[in-house]
């Protein structure tokens, strides 16, 4: 057998998209069957976590090491700062240029807002429905500045592992990978062989995952369909669309950068990027994407593998691009919604704090990464619960957008930082 054919076949963006089109076809058209093979997304999704977390600690150790020995790391922190700082204001922008654009907001049908209404208040009534969208709501806890740096330390690192969270794990990684940079060769070359192994077993884990993909999607698009239904999304429509463009606008630019900076063709950028891409799709979760990030930006488009073993991890918790403007056109949407007009300085407001709450969202998924949306309307003064469900409702679609433009653009903002490769 051809591995190598049905490995490309898996990956194939064609079969991806075939893949999650018939499973949402077989969710709506025989929903019980499509919620019963919820439970094999349920397991891919568990085994590919299994894996991700390992791998980011193994890879950060010991390209933190190599990186020290190399004596290279001479303006690295200052690239690093500059390189996040200027992606995330960029997709912020992004993201505010195309809600003003679009404005998904306004103009809302009467029959829309009825839908609305069912979804939040489940009352037909058009006046219920003004009612439950602007009644006064329970305060929504302001995450700050405080709260950011206690969930970065980690009390107990096994701990942190046991319960997944990314981003504990990442400090510790890093703070460890600084100390061992500076034991001697002779002392740390053990450890150095040993993180090595776990790191590329990983890898091979992550390729033998990768087979069974198409399959992995139908039933994980079908479960999700049968559960939802397809009354939200219709509601749901214009926002779901305004954030699909902003979100291919991103992976546009995103996509550019990488073929600029690689000196690949762009077919070669491309098929470079269909692992982490169709993954991205699959799983939902960019700490899965890791393995596949780097084998595309160091194996097959060149990029240094000491730069790109330390600099997606530390990426992936750290540069949140894809939440960032998710926040941005959610806010925007429910301003528009209320009737709220955005002055200049109420833009600013938005963007910074979408920024703020896409670096909280650092080890969230699903109704977490959700609810800091109230983080962004505190401070506009716009009621987050009463629409909360909304969200809620077409959060499958939209934590796919997220975690591909997350994905995609923190390859693009690594290509920047590493060094150029040779001619591929």
């Amino acid at each position: 057998m051809n591995y190598q054919k049905l490995y490309s076949f898996a990956l194939n963006p064609w079969v991806v998209i075939a893949s999650l089109a018939g499973g949402f076809a077989m969710g709506m058209y025989l929903p019980e069957m499509g919620k019963a093979l919820g439970f094999v997304g349920e397991i891919y999704v568990d085994l590919l976590k299994m894996i991700a977390l390992p791998f980011m600690v193994s890879a950060v150790i010991f390209s933190l090491q190599r990186l020290f020995r190399d004596h290279d790391s001479g303006g690295l922190v200052v690239r690093i700062g500059l390189v996040f700082a200027g992606f995330s204001i960029v997709v912020a922008l992004l993201g505010t240029l195309t809600l003003l654009a679009t404005r998904p907001g306004e103009n809302l049908s009467a029959q829309t807002m009825q839908t609305f209404g069912k979804i939040v208040g489940d009352d037909m009534s058009s006046s219920d429905t003004a009612m439950n969208l602007q009644g006064v709501d329970e305060p929504v806890k302001v995450v700050g500045l405080s709260d950011v740096l206690l969930g970065l330390v980690p009390s107990n690192i096994f701990a942190a592992l046991a319960s997944g969270d990314t981003l504990k794990a990442l400090v510790f990684a890093l703070l460890f990978g600084f100390a061992v940079g500076q034991v001697p060769t002779r002392v740390a070359d053990g450890l150095t062989q040993s993180l090595e192994t776990i790191y590329n077993s990983c890898q091979v884990l992550m390729r033998w995952l990768n087979y069974p993909l198409p399959i992995i999607l139908f039933c994980m698009s079908a479960a999700q369909m049968a559960k939802t239904g397809i009354g939200p999304l219709q509601a749901m429509a214009q926002f779901v669309l305004a954030f699909l463009i902003a979100s291919l606008l991103a992976l546009a630019l995103a996509t550019i950068v990488i073929w600029k900076r690689s000196n690949a063709t762009l077919g070669q950028t491309l098929n470079a990027l269909r692992a982490p891409f169709a993954l991205a799709l699959a799983t939902r979760s960019s700490a899965t994407c890791m393995p596949s990030m780097i084998e595309s930006l160091a194996d097959q488009l060149g990029f240094a593998r000491s730069r790109v073993e330390l600099m997606v991890p530390l990426s992936v918790s750290l540069l949140r691009v894809g939440p960032v403007i998710y926040y941005v056109a959610a806010t925007m949407f429910i301003a528009q919604l209320y009737g709220k007009a955005l002055g200049p300085a109420d833009l600013a407001i938005v963007m910074s704090a979408s920024i703020l709450a896409g670096f909280a969202s650092a080890g969230m998924t699903g109704l977490l990464t959700v609810s800091l949306v109230g983080l962004t309307c505190r401070y506009l003064g716009l009621p987050f619960e009463a629409v909360f469900i909304l969200f809620l409702a077409v959060d499958p679609i939209c934590d796919m957008l997220r975690t591909l433009v997350l994905v995609i653009g923190n390859n693009a903002a690594v290509s920047l930082i590493c060094p150029r490769p040779l001619k591929i």
